[in-house]
């Protein structure tokens, strides 16, 4: 039905019932109902309360109280226009709602999405509406757990923890059903993809970090085609054990690896310690070695070079140089030789510190020892009342090898002179 409907000798009738000839009405010059602006409420409450009357006043005129019907037909229309303006008022003072700092509000229109709003206080129109609050700043804990099987074929119990954040309120609201319950269902299954991978006494000890690493990467596969709106802050993988009927077995196992790594460590230390003295052991023998090398090719050219400053002493007196190296060549040799020898042409007896001299030759070292092979005589005193020198065999033949070892040197000497 339109609005304006020709009739009624050609005039035109507005929906509330008036002519266009009542001057009373707003709209009266509206012709045919066309160009007609927006309704204004107060004129519409009017109308409905004039409406309302005269279905009073035709009811109280149907009962025979014609007299009171003017008064009980205004009485009526006034508590009924009260009654919807406080329905009116009652329902945009419901629109008004508050918004947390850390929420954001969904607004859904007719269950449509419509946009969101900040926090502060909002308006919306009730039964038209409806607004879902959403926290996005607090850190979410999802927390799952259960018994897996691994890839060498044994069960091992697992917890992880799961911290995920709100980023899209939309998204987490419209795009799956409970993205809650998504991303539990997405941690599970990730957990037991990775946990499937490896084996148990990596899972127990040292993989722990590695499955962490993977399991979130998974997690994150997961539920990115479905964009769910949430974000993963970090995954906790918690504990790890083997279920309690062979809890006390694996305990002894994990003992004895860790005595093992002990054992090792031990092991390696006792190395650590040892290998260095060694290693200064041989650069000593090493550095000995080195240092006796330079010495006796140091000693031999300083003999070389000896022998070359003595060949042109030689040359002017050979005589008295040949006697000179002899004297000095017994004097080093008879140095070291632990007998005494008196000459016995004399008649003059010589007392000698005999205590004193035996303990100074007692001191000498082991080379002269092994080169005269003798043992000190006991010196007897002859009734003449000199004393003479007893030796054995072995003395008499240790002092003429060192008389042939003194000419060896003369005659090299000579030969060099010669040279």
């Amino acid at each position: 039905m339109a609005w304006n409907q020709p009739g009624n000798n050609g005039q035109d009738r507005d929906p509330w019932g008036s002519s266009n000839n009542n001057s009373g009405n707003s709209g009266g010059d509206n012709k045919g109902g066309r160009d007609q602006g927006p309704p204004d409420l107060d004129d519409i409450f009017r109308k409905l309360s004039k409406k309302l009357s005269e279905l009073g006043g035709k009811k109280n005129s149907g009962s025979g109280n014609t007299g009171n019907s003017g008064g009980s037909s205004l009485l009526g229309g006034r508590v009924v226009g009260l009654i919807v303006v406080a329905a009116v008022v009652v329902w945009a003072v419901s629109g008004f709602y508050t918004i947390k700092e850390a929420e954001r509000g969904v607004v859904t229109r007719f269950g449509k999405f419509s946009h969101i709003v900040g926090p502060g206080l909002n308006w919306k129109p009730t039964f038209i509406d409806a607004v879902r609050a959403v926290n996005v700043e607090s850190v979410r804990e999802l927390a799952t757990s259960g018994i897996m099987l691994t890839s060498d074929e044994n069960v091992v119990r697992v917890e992880m923890n799961v911290q995920y954040r709100v980023t899209q309120p939309e998204r987490y609201l419209f795009s799956v059903t409970n993205a809650d319950d998504s991303l539990r269902q997405a941690t599970d299954s990730a957990l037991r993809g990775v946990i499937g991978k490896y084996t148990m006494d990596k899972i127990l000890t040292e993989g722990r970090t590695i499955v962490r690493t993977d399991t979130q990467r998974v997690i994150e596969e997961t539920i990115r085609p479905y964009d769910m709106g949430i974000t993963l802050l970090d995954v906790n993988f918690q504990t790890a054990r083997p279920p309690e009927e062979v809890k006390a077995a694996f305990d002894d196992a994990i003992a004895a690896r860790e005595n093992e790594q002990q054992y090792i460590r031990e092991a390696e230390a006792y190395a650590n310690e040892v290998q260095p003295r060694a290693n200064g052991q041989a650069q000593r023998i090493l550095e000995e070695s080195r240092a006796y090398k330079t010495r006796v090719v140091l000693e031999a050219q300083g003999e070389v070079s000896r022998f070359a400053s003595l060949l042109p002493e030689y040359k002017a007196a050979p005589k008295i140089t040949r006697e000179r190296l002899y004297i000095e060549t017994m004097e080093r040799v008879l140095s070291h030789n632990r007998k005494v020898l008196i000459d016995d042409k004399g008649n003059n007896l010589m007392v000698l510190p005999l205590d004193r001299l035996l303990g100074d030759q007692n001191s000498a070292n082991t080379t002269s020892d092994s080169i005269t092979g003798s043992k000190v005589a006991p010196l007897k005193v002859s009734s003449s009342g000199v004393n003479h020198s007893t030796s054995d065999s072995s003395g008499s033949s240790s002092n003429i090898m060192d008389q042939r070892k003194a000419d060896a040197q003369r005659n090299d000497i000579t030969r060099v002179g010669r040279e």
